[in-house]
């Protein structure tokens, strides 16, 4: 079931979504501390306590404007009855047709009166909800920008989208409709009990009667609908999941032939799901009539009982008309009290992922008096780091390396050795478990995050570019440049050269994916970004792995020029392309092995002459 179906199932079935499927057939997932999750959610909601009060009180008294008009319209058609019955007998005047139009003209006004009164709690609680949605949209969004990365590398980035999309709805339809529902639901019972018990206390009980028998049919059906339910939310993620990431691989899935393997398990999962949501569909579709026919059997005994209670002048016509108004309207609030147990639950249960989300564990706190830099020289220090992305598992060994300002600096090292990492340490994505880096004497932790990263210009190897223009893209390096200046720095990385042979040059959309342009495009534009930037330190990782070697060399003086002066980290699998670099660490296993100029190494014969000449070799060190 899709999420627009899951949407137009809700509004086929009217306001609140009760009937075949409504929130009752919809819960599964529990929450682990149901009342500790409802006090949190209680506690957000404080700010706009009195709007809720507002609408509590507007919704109590629509439902009980409503509740009274039957009784006041059994009075008309007493009058009615007597009129017609003292006409036939000739004993009387007939109808009143005065008393019956005042009678009909109260109840207009009553229920005009209850009608804008749900108008006004309805529009309240719409308004509250949709600010309430936004605040938590709003403190999950600034939320992800305090995490750690760690905690992204352990957790799925869908589960994180359905923190922000699936769990933010589910608790903005419980507050929008589900709440005033629960109250209006309440009220409606209370009041039309009591409304039966005055008209004839024997009919009411007779109609309670009703009740247990309707509970016990709901209470089968729910049981054994429940699993499926839940069975048909997961399934419904592992389709999903399993598309999106076929659409995201598409090149590689076709590229080795995995479309029947594709299809087959899309095909396993899309059977299960359909099971699970035909036999939930199924058992929820039989609630309503078996609720019609346990109905319809309670007013067979009413009406059989009322006749006779008329007959002995027990009870009027009128009465009798009217407690079969408030029988037929006092199974609807019964069967929404029925699923306010689950729809609690169901919001419980988001609420508590929302809440998680929320009080995940932070970044280490920005530093009270952080380090500000008029200039800075570039000197990068890495005193005895020790680093691992587990605790119980260091991978890096008391790295220690002086940098001096403006040199040129390479990382190099097999698959693995740590080369990323240290960058990510340097960038401060994670912090040391011990040691210090330092930049111009001061450790990086007491700067601020966004002071530090502003010394940065970082070239990936993974370019990243997003859905605008060309020139935008760039411009994202420094976002005050004007189109002059990104210009200079798309003439200095050598996207000038190309950019005027695409539709609309500069101007030109770049897709989601930024497929309309090569990889060696995209990484030119990225460099051109960097350059734009114009950091005090620069991080080129694997800078120029997309881009032909003609363009290399471009790239290369482009890039001489833009790191004079500049203290610029260079990693780089292609040996030949760092050796003119300033101090070259070789890394393994978390290890500096060996450090010196090109030369130097190779003079040396050790682990980096092997790593540089293996690649002119047969076999090629990854």
């Amino acid at each position: 079931m899709s999420e627009h179906n899951k949407r137009t199932g809700a509004q086929r079935r009217g306001p609140g979504g009760h009937g075949p499927g409504g929130p009752m057939m919809q819960g599964g997932e529990k929450a682990r501390d149901f009342k500790g999750t409802m006090a949190k959610l209680i506690k957000y909601l404080s700010e706009f306590k009195l709007s809720i009060l507002v609408v509590i009180i507007f919704a109590v008294a629509s439902t009980i404007f409503t509740i009274v008009g039957p009784k006041i319209l059994g009075k008309a058609t007493t009058k009615l009855f007597e009129g017609i019955t003292s006409k036939i007998s000739g004993s009387g005047n007939g109808i009143d047709f005065n008393y019956i139009g005042n009678i009909i003209g109260l109840l207009l006004v009553l229920y005009i009166v209850s009608a804008l009164f749900s108008y006004i709690q309805g529009w309240i609680m719409s308004g509250v909800t949709m600010k309430v949605t936004y605040r938590l949209r709003k403190d999950i969004s600034e939320k992800i920008n305090r995490i750690p990365l760690k905690y992204f590398d352990g957790t799925n980035h869908g589960e994180v989208l359905s923190r922000v999309t699936n769990d933010v709805d589910t608790i903005s339809q419980t507050l929008n409709q589900s709440l005033t529902q629960i109250i209006t639901s309440v009220t409606s019972v209370i009041g039309v009990l009591s409304m039966m018990f005055s008209i004839n206390w024997l009919m009411t009980v007779v109609a309670l009667c009703v009740i247990p028998v309707s509970m016990i049919f709901i209470m089968i059906i729910v049981k054994n609908s429940q699993r499926y339910f839940k069975e048909q939310q997961d399934y419904l993620g592992h389709v999903n999941g399993h598309i999106e990431e076929m659409y995201g691989g598409h090149l590689v899935m076709k590229a080795f032939n995995g479309e029947g393997k594709s299809v087959a398990k899309f095909q396993d999962l899309n059977n299960t799901l359909y099971k699970s949501a035909w036999k939930s569909q199924f058992l929820s579709g039989l609630m309503m009539p078996i609720m019609g026919f346990v109905g319809n059997l309670g007013y067979v005994a009413i009406s059989i009982l009322g006749g006779y209670l008329a007959a002995k002048k027990a009870i009027t016509v009128g009465d009798i008309q009217a407690f079969i108004q408030y029988v037929r309207s006092f199974t609807q609030p019964i069967t929404q009290l029925a699923n306010i147990s689950n729809i609690l639950q169901q919001t419980a249960a988001s609420s508590e992922r929302v809440f998680e989300f929320l009080e995940v564990e932070e970044e280490v706190a920005e530093v009270q008096n952080p380090v500000k830099l008029e200039k800075v020289d570039g000197r990068v220090d890495f005193n005895h780091v020790h680093f691992g992305y587990n605790p119980d598992k260091t991978i890096i060994n008391n790295f220690s390396a002086s940098v001096k300002p403006g040199q040129k600096v390479a990382i190099v090292g097999p698959t693995g050795a740590g080369k990323t990492t240290m960058i990510k340490l340097l960038m401060r994505f994670y912090d040391v478990n011990e040691g210090a880096i330092m930049i111009d004497g001061h450790d990086i932790r007491n700067f601020t995050r966004g002071d530090l990263r502003g010394m940065f210009g970082m070239v990936l190897q993974d370019t990243w570019l997003y859905n605008t223009s060309i020139m935008e893209n760039i411009r994202y390096g420094r976002l005050d440049a004007t189109d002059e200046e990104v210009v200079a720095a798309a003439k200095a990385a050598h996207v000038d050269s190309f950019v005027h042979t695409l539709p609309d040059g500069y101007n030109m959309i770049l897709n989601e994916e930024a497929s309309n342009i090569s990889q060696g495009q995209k990484q030119l534009i990225t460099i051109a970004r960097a350059i734009l930037a114009d950091p005090s330190i620069l991080i080129l990782d694997e800078a120029t792995s997309s881009v032909d070697t003609r363009t290399e060399v471009q790239i290369q003086k482009a890039m001489n020029n833009l790191m004079k002066n500049r203290t610029s980290f260079i990693i780089a699998h292609r040996l030949s392309t760092i050796r003119d670099a300033d101090l070259i660490l070789v890394m393994n296993h978390g290890d500096i092995v060996e450090q010196g100029s090109h030369e130097q190494l190779l003079a040396e014969g050790g682990f980096y002459a092997n790593l540089y000449n293996s690649q002119f070799e047969s076999t090629q060190v990854s």
